[in-house]
């Protein structure tokens, strides 16, 4: 079942995908155009100009991120002592890393960056990460090939530090750092990864019944101005797939019950 979730929601994310969609509806236009049906192509071709028109002005992924960017607090007070620290991958960009043979980051490069942070502010916690192969490649490298170095540079004791490579979305992070960690029940663990993303991974802790403390980064939203109009279509064409692609995800692994609660909030269970 493992594998089959893997492979569908892959495929079907590419049909499904906003940007995809668009090409998808607008070749559709076209071949309508080209079999006389004119009046057809013509709706369609309406309601696409629209739909570009209403993405260039209106930040609606950024409307989609907040309800799960303001679920958890930022900046949570942490318990004096912490015993571990895991930062989910998916802020290195792997094949670049291998041709240019260093760590390079993309958006969510605060993952790291924050994770490096509460290691050093807690130096007898455990730092996890955890990112292996997201893709079909399965040749492709994974992120975790660049990361421990990249850690031990900041003075992080090579002991301190467990590298998850196997991992190949969300639900994998949790059950497979869970094997690797064997946490104990009056441990604090704290979980670091982008605030739109949170809810969902801290539903899959939870449900492996790991209680972490959610530490949200990487906010995509300023909320005084969440309704405020800006020409912008390909920012906001960019925040739409990612949100897109979030409650998707939020659906898919409450559906498959990777999850309890479709937003799922901080768990109370025990380890």
């Amino acid at each position: 079942m493992t594998e089959l979730f893997f492979y569908t929601s892959k495929f079907l994310w590419i049909i499904v995908s906003p940007d995809n969609l668009f090409v998808i509806l607008l070749s559709l236009s076209l071949i309508l155009f080209l079999i006389n049906q004119r009046a057809k192509a013509l709706i369609l071709l309406s309601l696409l100009t629209f739909s570009v028109i209403l993405i260039s002005v209106f930040p609606i992924g950024g409307w989609m991120f907040y309800p799960l960017e303001k679920q958890f607090e930022t900046n949570p007070k942490l318990p004096e002592k912490i015993d571990g620290v895991i930062i989910l991958g998916g802020s290195v960009y792997a094949q670049t890393s291998k041709a240019w043979q260093q760590l390079e980051t993309n958006e969510y490069g605060e993952r790291l960056s924050e994770g490096i942070k509460l290691a050093l502010k807690f130096p007898d916690a455990r730092l996890v990460f955890t990112g292996g192969n997201a893709g079909l490649d399965r040749d492709a490298p994974t992120e975790a090939e660049f990361v421990k170095q990249h850690l031990m540079s900041f003075g992080i004791a090579s002991e301190r530090i467990l590298i998850e490579a196997e991992a190949r979305n969300t639900a994998e992070n949790a059950s497979l750092t869970k094997r690797l960690v064997k946490p104990l029940t009056d441990e604090n663990w704290i979980l670091v990864t982008t605030a739109f993303h949170m809810p969902r991974s801290i539903g899959v802790f939870c449900k492996q019944g790991w209680s972490v403390i959610p530490y949200p980064v990487d906010h995509q939203t300023v909320p005084e101005k969440a309704y405020t109009p800006s020409f912008s279509l390909v920012d906001h064409a960019s925040d739409l797939v990612k949100a897109t692609h979030e409650w998707l995800g939020l659906l898919a692994y409450y559906k498959s019950g990777k999850t309890d609660e479709l937003i799922p909030q901080q768990c109370t269970q025990s380890n």
